[in-house]
């Protein structure tokens, strides 16, 4: 289970994985790390972008990731249980209790009293420490994910298991081969899997995406995307979590995919730690603030 990458014609970069059924989920996230610049840059090619594959040898083709919008005259009312008391799962939750044809029934956090006082502002009729508790209850429909990044890819599975419809906050996971598991997992049980990335409905995005495929702004050579936040998060929270490259540039590489329509030939990930010297201890992108 690893990301292979081979050189191919000039410059171009295919990227492949071993593990077998790889299909990104129908719609990828919103959490945000505090105090951090970003700048992701990407030049495309019309009709020679590459996505992931799992056979070698494989055709070009467009992104797979793409929104999916379907209008139900007849749908049910959904029961839907929330994982996660911390800030954005009570933005959630808020949002859940709004929403037409959507009945939150239960919401889980590891500190109890979080989830209990969640319940009683929102007046869900149950509440628990143990997010199996929401997966396996025969009332919920769907699971709302909010919890801390590195439990998304195994609750996503557990989720899916349960034949549960998904919703995740960003990211899928902390690595790649667990990002995997998890979308194969929901196409395997045939339930539908839903990332956070809200910028796909931002008004701002969506009329840039427009003037973009009707040309009104030449033909596209380069996106480049900035994202700043006041300050940098605590460093238990960063821990475990993945670091700014998967916590907070996923929505940035999420818009250079929905703006331009296709994947990326070639990348290259610069970080630095400018703010914060205790996360240098951490492994990987953890350790990168900026």
């Amino acid at each position: 289970e690893q990301l292979i990458l081979c050189q191919e014609d000039r410059m171009n970069l295919r990227c492949r994985l071993s593990k077998q059924n790889f299909l990104p989920a129908p719609l990828f996230s919103t959490m945000k790390l505090p105090f951090f610049l970003i700048a992701a840059i990407l030049t495309f090619q019309n009709e020679s972008a590459l996505a992931f594959t799992h056979t070698f040898g494989a055709s070009r083709r467009a992104s797979y990731l793409k929104m999916n919008i379907e209008k139900n005259e007849n749908a049910k009312e959904i029961k839907v249980g929330v994982i996660g008391a911390g800030r954005i799962g009570l933005v959630h939750l808020e949002a859940i209790t709004k929403a037409p044809g959507v009945t939150p029934v239960i919401i889980s956090n590891p500190t109890v009293s979080k989830a209990e006082k969640a319940a009683k502002q929102f007046n869900l009729p149950r509440f628990t420490a143990d997010a199996m508790d929401v997966i396996k209850d025969p009332e919920v429909d769907a699971v709302w994910i909010c919890s801390p990044s590195q439990y998304h890819a195994e609750q996503i599975k557990a989720a899916a298991a349960e034949g549960k419809d998904i919703f995740c906050e960003k990211p899928i996971a902390t690595c790649l081969p667990e990002t995997v598991e998890a979308i194969n997992a929901c196409n395997e049980a045939g339930v539908k899997l839903m990332i956070g990335l809200q910028r796909r409905f931002d008004e701002n995005f969506r009329r840039v995406k427009g003037a973009v495929e009707r040309r009104e702004v030449g033909k596209p050579i380069m996106i480049k995307l900035c994202s700043r936040d006041p300050a940098p998060p605590p460093f238990q929270y960063v821990k475990g979590g993945g670091g700014i490259f998967t916590d907070m540039a996923v929505h940035d590489l999420d818009m250079t995919r929905f703006l331009a329509g296709t994947d990326p030939i070639e990348i290259l990930a610069i970080g630095s730690c400018h703010i914060d010297k205790s996360i240098l201890e951490l492994e990987g992108s953890e350790r990168f603030d900026t």
